[in-house]
């Protein structure tokens, strides 16, 4: 019997090598496509081994994708009994740039979540600021909440998780730290990293990680990596984009209750219209790679 079972899990290993090479084969000559710059990682949390890297360690600008490590930081902050998700919060429009504390106002032309702007001035809960700051990506959203937890302590929370390649400096629109080039960065092993440790720890806890992932399922913005996707998978997942740059990021749910996490970067896009479409592919391919041996 024994022998047997050694056979069964030779073949399986074989089969998913053959599966990651052929994989592998499809997303570089997807990436080569188009010009940019491309990176992705795949991690299949259920068989660590079942992984694939491309560019993974390649340094991006951010872009939407650092509001993922904000929510974390707010969900923390929740749990520790620092804030309450019902905490009301004054809607302002005014920060203060990390180079030398002038102030600056968000553009509304310049937000995706312009919804937001007409309570500035008004009182509204964390929760919305979160909501608002991930299913549409909103920018306000995004400074005031960096404006109550600190960039930094944020640093602080991807070290205790082991992340690495994941860089949150500063709010949004901060035109003069872009100048000094002072930006947030990531890494394609470094989102993917965060999103695999969000699951397997349940953090900062159980209620706060649901949370987490209802707010992320909520994403408005899906024609990346769930564009080819068939209805009944699930997608929890951030965006990010700015000129020439797009980016996806995020936990897939399988019906049969397997998890994998994917990160698709890019930079130096020029066909924006194109590269949707080849995110859509190279989702659909990862996404094969599982179901189809």
């Amino acid at each position: 019997m024994k022998y047997f079972i050694f056979l069964f899990v030779v073949a399986l290993m074989n089969t998913t090598g053959q599966s990651l090479k052929n994989l592998s084969l499809t997303v570089e000559k997807e990436f080569r496509l188009l010009k940019g710059t491309f990176a992705l990682s795949f991690l299949n949390i259920s068989v660590p081994e079942d992984v694939l890297f491309f560019n993974a360690d390649t340094v991006f600008h951010a872009a939407s994708t650092m509001k993922t490590p904000v929510m974390v930081q707010v969900m923390s902050d929740v749990s520790d009994g620092k804030m309450s998700l019902e905490d009301t919060v004054l809607v302002k429009n005014e920060f203060k740039s990390i180079v030398d504390g002038s102030s600056y106002s968000m553009d509304i032309g310049d937000d995706s979540g312009e919804g937001l702007y007409k309570f500035i001035g008004k009182y509204t809960t964390v929760r919305e600021l979160v909501l608002q700051m991930i299913t549409v990506s909103s920018n306000l959203a995004t400074n005031i909440l960096i404006d109550i937890i600190d960039a930094r302590r944020v640093m602080g929370t991807l070290n205790e998780l082991g992340v690495r390649g994941v860089t949150v400096l500063r709010g949004v629109e901060d035109g003069l730290a872009f100048n000094a080039g002072l930006n947030n960065t990531v890494t394609a092993n470094g989102l993917a990293e965060l999103f695999r440790q969000i699951y397997i720890r349940k953090f900062p806890d159980e209620p706060r990680y649901d949370e987490m992932i209802s707010i992320l399922r909520q994403q408005k913005f899906n024609d990346l990596i769930p564009r080819n996707l068939p209805e009944d998978v699930v997608v929890a997942h951030k965006t990010g984009s700015i000129t020439g740059v797009m980016h996806d990021s995020g936990l897939i749910f399988l019906p049969d209750g397997r998890v994998y996490v994917l990160v698709i970067l890019g930079k130096g896009i020029d066909n924006v219209p194109e590269a949707k479409k080849m995110y859509g592919r190279v989702s659909e391919a990862v996404y094969k790679h599982l179901t189809d041996n």
